[in-house]
């Protein structure tokens, strides 16, 4: 793949090959989005664009031939960077969701030594947001005395948790969810027919999530849990990412509550299960639904502080039998 064949974020394409036609290749990238739209796919491929061994040819004279500043895909350096086996290329991830001081002074190896066989010396930090206190103090004074022909990119859907003063040394790229018909054509190698339908759906604009999840299975999860709170049954969560993944689905299905009152379910996520919530917000008047998002939503943001499980549990199940049960 190349950063054309990125579906669903041509803007933002059009301007990172913009920035290479021009030589104004910035040392630090902030690519910022929802998870699931391609920040990932788009960094790897930006990398690859930087030292394609086949920079050198010529769009054609009607423009529609490969910009000659896009990656070819093919040559020698590309297919290194796609294996993770380039030697001026390196990708860092969080290990049990933490980027430890250790990752850094990895990338700070890395980056003292020149290109070896490339333009560039490209380093990814996925989930930048991960960088624990000392790994981002650390990191920072990589950012402010950047090594020349070098570029980092931090991948990131959670730009606010990390500290101002990385952000503003690195340029801000946007990527955005993407409409229907391109999520369409991104998952029509995985669904087909009314899965697909669903698929798209479910996804909300990012279908990454629905390559590497079955979202109608992670709703059906959150639904055995959400009953099961609505008969005050035990904690069912087993770690911190259930947590996560419960708050995120009840987010959604309030908001569909809150659509369903508001203009009917042509607008709903779960529209396959429409009838279940029509039946449950048949009683409820709007200003309880908007509340109960935003204690949901509070709670979800208080996740960050390693809120007890069992506590958690039986504060959201207490609150959604009161608002939801009455």
């Amino acid at each position: 793949m190349s950063l054309t064949n990125i579906i669903g974020q041509s803007k933002t394409i059009a301007m990172l090959l913009g920035m290479m036609r021009r030589g104004r290749i910035a040392s630090s990238y902030l690519f910022c989005g929802e998870s699931g739209i391609g920040k990932k796919t788009a960094a790897i491929n930006f990398a690859k664009a930087l030292n394609c061994l086949d920079r050198g040819r010529e769009t054609d004279t009607r423009g529609s031939g490969p910009d000659r500043f896009d990656s070819c895909d093919s040559c020698a350096s590309c297919r290194k960077i796609d294996a993770g086996g380039h030697p001026d290329f390196l990708a860092v991830a969080p290990e049990d969701r933490v980027i430890k001081i250790e990752e850094i002074r990895l990338i700070e190896d890395a980056l003292s030594y020149k290109p070896f066989e490339g333009r560039w010396k490209v380093v990814i930090i996925d989930e930048a947001e991960a960088m624990n206190i000392s790994a981002a103090n650390a990191f920072l004074k990589t950012l402010e005395e950047p090594p020349p022909d070098s570029v980092i990119i931090l991948v990131t859907s959670k730009p606010g948790a990390l500290p101002d003063t990385i952000r503003s040394r690195c340029s801000r790229v946007n990527f955005f969810p993407l409409p229907n018909e391109a999520c369409r054509r991104v998952l029509g190698d995985r669904y087909q027919g009314d899965d697909l339908d669903l698929a798209v759906t479910l996804s909300m604009g990012r279908p990454g999530a629905a390559h590497t999840n079955d979202l109608r299975e992670e709703r059906d999860w959150f639904l055995e849990h959400f009953r099961n709170m609505l008969k005050a049954g035990k904690d069912g969560w087993t770690s911190r990412e259930d947590m996560d993944r419960w708050f995120d689905q009840a987010l959604i299905m309030v908001r569909d509550l809150a659509t369903l009152k508001i203009a009917g379910p042509g607008r709903m996520i779960n529209l396959d299960i429409q009838d279940y919530l029509r039946e449950l917000s048949k009683s409820l008047d709007l200003d309880v639904i908007i509340y109960l998002y935003g204690e949901l939503n509070l709670l979800k943001g208080q996740l960050l502080y390693n809120l007890n499980k069992s506590i958690t549990w039986n504060y959201t199940a207490s609150l959604l039998r009161k608002e939801l049960l009455h």
